[in-house]
């Protein structure tokens, strides 16, 4: 019987994920149609844009080249004209002057004649039918007007349709996802040598099977990619995975998509649980700062016993003003423990995130600790909480705590911390985060779930979560497994914790690179 359930168990989760297979491809197709239809409208639209451009370009030639037809015309006409104008005047004026010459032979008075000799010679040298070019200016020939258009209209009547680029091929084996980049790689499945760029596409989900066509994220555009690889830097890994699609354009149109492709990108998302900060702590998702003014207003007594061991002397009684914790809910850290824990908890794997204090921020530890840590308990004072504390006021001082022991950390406080949590292998490591220098290790046998810890007074500080295990860290926490031992330790707390501490300094088998 049971395993005939266990059967049908296996059929419906079979016959649910086909389902929701089916639901995508319809929706995929629903979508597709559509657009199709709206595509349609738009290219039919385009090419009717293109061809009034054209007839407009021909019709703006065809009153250009008429005007320089005109322009022609009206000059020839000019210069004939003038040229007619100046040869009937010649002509006039040289019948005149035959008509002299011929009445002058039949001059008898010998002086006479050869004054009048003498006169029409004269006036035949200066005669204008002898100064006049007997050749037309313009002639009659138009033909340097005309136009051949047999290779346009051959252009025309080759007209075609745009050569659209191939879609894509997406090589999956050679996409990377590591230090909050994602490097993804392409190809042609034909060689095109008029792919001018590419478009890049993705977008953030936490579905896991093919991509839908409706998801909670849009797709964001990346254009004008010139080569067939591209790395996306400094993301922030808040879901589980993301999607990644690419196009090919040439010079006037873009091809289709690439077949999507989903890659994981999982990390650890938290933020502060501000149901447990301390009233004097203003928290934010992301950010929690000191305010000397939270908790004002309503007086309440708040009662509490020195924590045993802690090394931490119990709190002044003070006015606060408390809010309603929700159900389940932790109470609020109090008294001089200026603690806010986060909102998610470690059971199991390797996690990472960043600290930033403000510049100006005069005491802060970040660390981990149990959920169940007491109201009044300091970061670093019990056998439950570890944490690196910084304190830049009388007297600086940084340091690794836990159990109310510390050691002094012989390096420079960084700008920025990095904080990375193996809870399988009992191991919490601090780093730099610019330049992944190691800052100190606990090993720890944790017997219960953590959470991440913060302390801030008279300050701030900026949180920073989904970011993969950075790879310089990863490297160094297998060169330190492979060490085994420490170089220098404190003294066991109380035995009947499952908890072993070890501190570790600079290790000589680690990479030079990984330091400042």
């Amino acid at each position: 019987m049971d395993s005939q359930k266990d059967a049908l168990q296996r059929i419906i989760a079979t016959l649910a994920n086909k389902n929701e297979e089916l639901q995508n491809f319809i929706e995929t197709l629903n979508h597709t149609f559509g657009r199709v239809q709206d595509n349609s409208t738009q290219v039919v639209s385009d090419l009717e844009e293109e061809f009034d451009t054209l007839y407009s370009i021909l019709d703006e030639m065809k009153e250009s080249m008429t005007n320089t037809i005109k322009q022609e015309t009206v000059r020839k006409s000019h210069e004939l004209q003038n040229q007619l104008t100046q040869s009937t005047n010649a002509l006039e004026s040289a019948e005149e002057l035959l008509e002299f010459a011929n009445n002058a032979l039949h001059i008898a008075d010998e002086e006479e004649f050869t004054k009048a000799a003498k006169q029409i010679k004269d006036r035949v040298t200066m005669a204008p039918a002898f100064r006049l070019t007997m050749k037309p200016k313009a002639t009659d020939n138009m033909t340097h007007l005309m136009v051949d258009f047999s290779k346009e209209r051959q252009l025309l009547q080759g007209l075609k349709f745009l050569p659209v680029p191939r879609a894509p091929e997406i090589v999956l084996g050679d996409c990377l996802v590591i230090d909050n980049e994602v490097t993804i790689t392409w190809r042609i499945p034909v060689e095109d040598s008029k792919i001018d760029h590419y478009i890049l596409e993705y977008r953030k989900t936490n579905h896991e099977g093919l991509p839908r066509v409706k998801d909670e994220q849009c797709w964001e555009v990346l254009d004008n990619i010139k080569t067939s690889e591209y790395t996306l830097q400094g993301l922030r890994f808040d879901t589980k995975f993301m999607n990644f699609r690419v196009r090919a354009c040439n010079k006037a149109a873009a091809g289709d998509y690439s077949d999507p492709v989903t890659l994981e990108t999982r990390a650890f998302n938290f933020g502060f649980d501000s149901t447990s900060s301390h009233l004097n702590l203003k928290v934010e998702d992301r950010s929690v700062e000191w305010d000397p003014q939270g908790g004002k207003g309503v007086d309440s007594k708040v009662k509490g016993k020195e924590n045993k061991g802690s090394g931490t002397p119990s709190p002044k009684r003070t006015s606060v003003t408390r809010s309603p914790a929700p159900r389940g809910a932790r109470d609020r850290f109090t008294g001089e423990s200026y603690t806010v824990l986060g909102d998610t908890s470690i059971e199991s794997g390797q996690h990472y995130w960043e600290v930033k204090p403000q510049k100006d921020c005069k005491s802060y530890s970040v660390g981990l600790a149990y959920r169940n840590l007491g109201k009044f308990d300091q970061l670093g004072k019990t056998n439950t909480t570890w944490c690196i504390h910084v304190n830049n006021w009388l007297q600086n001082s940084f340091a690794a705590k836990h159990n109310n022991k510390a050691k002094n950390l012989d390096v420079p406080v960084p700008d920025s911390i990095g904080v990375y949590c193996d809870f399988d292998r009992g191991q919490l490591s601090f780093y730099n985060a610019e330049n992944k220098q190691l800052l100190h290790t606990f090993k720890v046998r944790f017997t219960q779930p953590v959470v991440p810890a913060f302390m801030v007074w008279c300050g701030g500080l900026t949180l920073s979560t989904g970011l993969q295990i950075p790879s310089a860290v990863r490297s160094f926490q297998k060169t330190e497994n492979g060490l085994g031992g420490s170089n220098s330790s404190i003294s066991q707390q109380d035995p009947s914790v499952a908890c072993d501490i070890c501190f570790y300094d600079k290790l000589p088998s680690v990479d030079s690179s990984l330091m400042p």
